[in-house]
């Protein structure tokens, strides 16, 4: 759909000699939402971290909200590009909630290109899902709660954007909100507001239709036992669709990384990649 080249804003960690992760975020997140420790800690075990800007987030290219011109098919070609862009030939490519998709999308188009896949918080591609358990009762409140949300209004967005973390927390950790608020501010305004990334919600497939049965990656799916987004029935079903793939579940976990689950996550990623 997109005819014209977008500006993706990359950022890396680690030294360009090892062996490289890609990470992609989900909708609505800015490569902000992989924590610089996070990928710190990921370098350490030897490797070459890139995390990125998706279209409509951070310093890359924006289109009008409510009027994206790309399709989700685009975000995968994005993804490619990045590793293009950096001369990376092969990646492992680690990708959160709708960042999985384009992981999984990645993976399936480009095999010659993904070493391994892990795939965090979320639903299988091109499988039926339609009798797995949606989002819970208490997120769909949430989520309707925003609807009439003046994304223009600095303050407006931030508070939703807290609740929306909140909401979105582990049920076994307490909730940082004082960090949460400073990381989602940091985001805003680095972003320069958050409207376009409601695109994000809009964009449709592009390419054919492909199964994470076709994987010829190793996967690993990371879920947690608390996702209200995506319940931990959709990491099952991922994981069992895909010949020889590894569930990892984090007890309590929501549609996060907790910084107390990071050990296990990056160990986790780390001996998979």
């Amino acid at each position: 759909m997109s005819t014209q080249r977008p500006e993706i804003v990359t950022e890396s960690f680690g030294d360009p000699a090892d062996p490289a992760i890609l990470l992609i975020m989900g909708a609505m997140a800015s490569m902000l939402w992989w924590p610089e420790a996070f990928c710190r800690q990921l370098a350490g075990h030897g490797r070459f971290v890139i995390r990125y800007d998706n279209r409509d987030t951070g310093l890359s290219t924006k289109y009008p909200p409510g009027a994206p011109s790309y399709s989700s098919e685009d975000m995968v070609d994005d993804a490619m590009r990045v590793l293009d862009d950096r001369g990376v030939p092969t990646a492992s490519i680690v990708g959160m909630s709708m960042g999985g998709m384009i992981a999984q999308g990645m993976a399936l188009k480009y095999p010659e290109r993904v070493r391994a896949l892990t795939v965090i918080s979320c639903s299988p591609l091109g499988v039926e899902t339609s009798r797995l358990p949606g989002p819970t009762e208490a997120y769909r409140k949430h989520s309707a709660e925003g609807a009439g949300l003046d994304w223009s209004n600095r303050a407006q967005v931030l508070d939703f954007m807290v609740a929306d973390a909140r909401a979105l927390a582990s049920t076994l950790h307490p909730f940082d909100e004082k960090r949460t608020r400073a990381m989602i501010e940091e985001d805003y305004d680095r972003s320069g507001g958050l409207a376009s990334a409601t695109n994000h919600f809009l964009i449709h497939g592009g390419g054919p239709q492909r199964t994470v049965r076709d994987l010829v990656a190793p996967l690993l799916v990371i879920h947690g036992t608390a996702d209200p987004i995506f319940p931990i029935e959709h990491g099952e079903v991922l994981a069992g669709a895909a010949p020889g793939a590894r569930l990892v579940r984090i007890e309590g976990g929501g549609h996060e990384l907790h910084c107390n689950d990071w050990p296990r996550i990056v160990e986790a990623i780390a001996a998979h990649h």
